[in-house]
């Protein structure tokens, strides 16, 4: 008896926590994102979402209708709910022109019913730029987050240490900039230097020809 009082108390101990689980969602800078939420179906409904770190209103409804007078101002008029699914238990918040800031831990609560979703935001590596000035490299990208990482490499792989300067600027929107300069050496041989930018999301790539003296060399004799 004992024993299937435990396993019974297991069993609704995970039910428990796996209705509680926080649910994750990826959303992409300065586009929609949606935060599902859903509940038992009702009648008379009310529904307040809220950024629990700080307790921030973001979205409510009731008497039939948008509530947003006391909407927090990073947010306003970038919320909405599927109206016509309301009744149906679907109380999901769309939200427009996602910004760095609005990544965090959200609550959507009614009839007694609460669920969590953490939003999580990310701009990805777009486009990677890499030009050469004299005997430097310069390699570099805008926009993104989170902060990336810039990495160097060479083919074929040559036995140097790369002398670079790297620099790292967060912009008013909360995204990154990136910019690595190279100085170049003359290994003997025809080389190929790629630049590799990166996130936790994703990651670009963009190489860029340095022959060698010789090669130029032999080519002004052909010109």
């Amino acid at each position: 008896m004992t024993a299937v009082l435990c396993v019974v108390f297991l069993i609704l101990t995970f039910l428990w926590t796996l209705t509680r689980a926080d649910t994750d969602v990826s959303c992409v800078y300065m586009e929609n994102c949606i935060l599902p939420c859903s509940i038992q179906g009702s009648s008379d409904v009310v529904i307040h979402w809220v950024q629990t770190e700080g307790n921030v209103p973001v979205h409510a409804y009731y008497d039939d209708q948008d509530q947003l007078a006391f909407q927090a101002l990073h947010i306003r008029n970038r919320t909405s709910l599927f109206k016509d699914q309301i009744l149906r238990g679907n109380i999901s918040l769309q939200l427009t022109g996602v910004k760095v800031q609005d990544q965090g831990r959200y609550k959507c609560y009614s009839d007694g019913q609460e669920k969590h979703v953490v939003v999580k935001v990310y701009a990805p590596v777009n486009k990677v730029d890499i030009h050469q000035v004299e005997n430097s490299i310069t390699c570099s990208s805008e926009g993104i987050y989170p902060e990336p990482e810039l990495t160097w490499s060479t083919n074929p792989p040559i036995k140097i240490t790369f002398n670079t300067t790297t620099r790292v600027q967060q912009t008013k929107q909360q995204l990154y900039n990136i910019s690595s300069s190279l100085i170049l050496s003359d290994p003997g041989t025809d080389v190929v230097y790629s630049c590799t930018i990166s996130t936790r999301r994703n990651k670009r790539r963009t190489a860029l020809f340095r022959p060698s003296k010789s090669f130029q060399e032999n080519l002004r004799r052909f010109i």
